[in-house]
């Protein structure tokens, strides 16, 4: 039978399988495994994800936070009849809808389109359980959309009070898009009791909710501050640069006491197993040390500059502010993402796309037999090791020449730890497995979760984890040689 004929047949079963079967059912280990795995070289696909994702956020909360300047600027403007600062916050109301709407939009699709890729089975997971969220969303972001063109394009053809009206509307809207999609993000770190009971409201208000609003709100006040200087040094004459300078010190103050509180907030209610993390893993480590340095620079940056004088912002002033802010916004997106693992949704799907229910029946029944594509792939290029009843029968592994043992455990590696693992690149497995013994490295494949606490467990069988350590070793170079243990020069393994 054709392979091609194979992949269709055993996708139509397994997307049947999954269309039977409920959201408990699913994390009770009752679905089959799930999708292709999207290989990207160097980087690996969540890390893209992670690129894709913080590109956008660094705009998306400029898209509140800055609405909100807009609605607040335009109408103290209004009130005093200063034409001056009206006539900035228009160029400044063009350059937030190139940014927002146009590079927003693309990254966020990019964003969609990316996780669709690389995390296929969180991403089915959220749709199911936050349906009727997503569909809030995209009505609020309708709505903002809508606003800001009207806001913009029909500047001086409203009247005042209409065109403030326009700007709250969108700020209004903006602000519950992050509100909506953050609680998502929270349900990805802590989902509380939904694991065990479901339903949309507690998924929704998550122990994660309220720290990650505060702290998101905040990002979007004090992101949107330093965005304000950034186009204000560059198109503001000096007096009304200091005006804005003076009257943007505020929020991001405020934006800075929100981040902070929720970031305290955030921590209290992070599951044991991230808590833990940040203090066993070094890169973590670092990083915590440099969010809070660079925290710290920004606040004071912030009252000894615009608060206290205004007259500060100049342009090199409001690019070093920029970079700094955006360097803590970034760094931040980044542990919360990394205390995560072994989860993507936490006790819910694991980083390697599998639910944790399923490890057992994997254990028992075989990594490669259980997948659709795995076994496709095996049953396309291996037929003689399926037996009469087309099931992969483990003891011919031992039959198949080294080279095609070796391809057998590299497709082990792509889908089991290649979410966290390049070959060579980010988390090179090339190199963390320089020097290492077979004996090594065939205790690290079958216990992992004993190594590393954040790194899931094996999902298949001793002779797959054979194939994988065959692969591992293919790939491993020798250790560095010159090095002295016992008197005598290494020279390799």
């Amino acid at each position: 039978m054709p392979q091609e004929t194979i992949v269709n047949r055993l996708s139509a079963g397994c997307l049947a399988a999954r269309c039977r079967l409920g959201s408990t059912e699913r994390l009770q280990g009752g679905s089959p495994m799930h999708y292709p795995w999207w290989y990207v070289p160097a980087l690996t696909a969540p890390l893209l994800i992670a690129i894709v994702a913080v590109l956008h956020v660094l705009v998306s909360h400029y898209a509140v936070g800055g609405g909100l300047f807009l609605a607040v600027e335009v109408g103290y403007a209004y009130r005093t009849g200063n034409r001056d600062l009206l006539a900035y916050l228009r160029r400044h109301a063009w350059f937030f809808v190139l940014l927002t709407v146009v590079y927003g939009a693309i990254t966020g699709v990019g964003i969609w389109w990316t996780i669709g890729l690389a995390s296929p089975l969180p991403t089915e997971l959220l749709i199911h359980t936050f349906v009727f969220g997503w569909a809030m969303e995209y009505v609020f972001f309708v709505i903002e959309i809508a606003a800001a063109f009207i806001f913009y394009y029909y500047w001086g053809r409203l009247d005042p009070h209409t065109h403030q009206i326009v700007g709250w509307l969108y700020a209004a809207s903006a602000w519950i898009s992050l509100v909506l999609i953050t609680a998502i993000t929270g349900f990805m770190l802590n989902p509380g009791s939904w694991i065990a009971q479901g339903g949309f409201w507690r998924g929704f208000f998550n122990p994660q909710f309220v720290p990650q609003v505060l702290a998101r709100t905040g990002g979007a006040l004090l992101l949107a501050s330093l965005y304000v200087y950034l186009h204000a040094a560059v198109k503001a004459p000096p007096g009304l640069r200091n005006l804005l300078g003076a009257r943007s010190a505020r929020p991001a103050l405020l934006g800075a006491v929100l981040i902070m509180a929720g970031g305290v907030l955030w921590y209290i209610f992070l599951p044991a197993s991230a808590q833990v993390a940040l203090a066993a893993a070094s890169t973590l480590n670092i990083l915590m040390l440099l969010i809070f340095a660079l925290t710290a620079i920004v606040f004071v940056m912030l009252y000894l500059g615009p608060y206290r004088n205004p007259g500060w912002v100049t342009t090199g002033f409001a690019i070093l502010f920029f970079v700094l802010g955006t360097a803590a916004f970034t760094t931040g997106e980044y542990i919360r993402e990394a205390v995560r693992k072994p989860y993507v949704v936490y006790n819910a799907v694991m980083s390697n796309g599998i639910y944790p229910a399923e490890v057992p029946r994997l254990r028992a029944g075989g990594y490669l037999d259980g997948g659709v594509w795995t076994k496709a792939y095996v049953a396309g290029r291996y037929p003689q090791l399926l037996d009469p009843a087309g099931r992969i029968d483990r003891s011919r592994f031992g039959a198949l020449p080294e080279e095609d043992q070796i391809r057998l455990g590299r497709v082990l590696f792509q889908y089991h730890c290649n979410a966290c693992h390049a070959v060579a690149g980010y988390s090179g497995i090339r190199e963390l497995t320089r020097g290492w013994t077979p004996q090594m490295l065939r205790d690290v494949v079958e216990h992992p979760e004993r190594v590393r606490f954040f790194m899931p467990p094996w999902a298949g069988t001793p002779e797959e984890a054979g194939l994988l350590v065959t692969y591992l070793e293919s790939i491993a170079p020798p250790a560095p040689p010159g090095m002295r243990y016992d008197g005598t020069p290494e020279k390799g393994r």
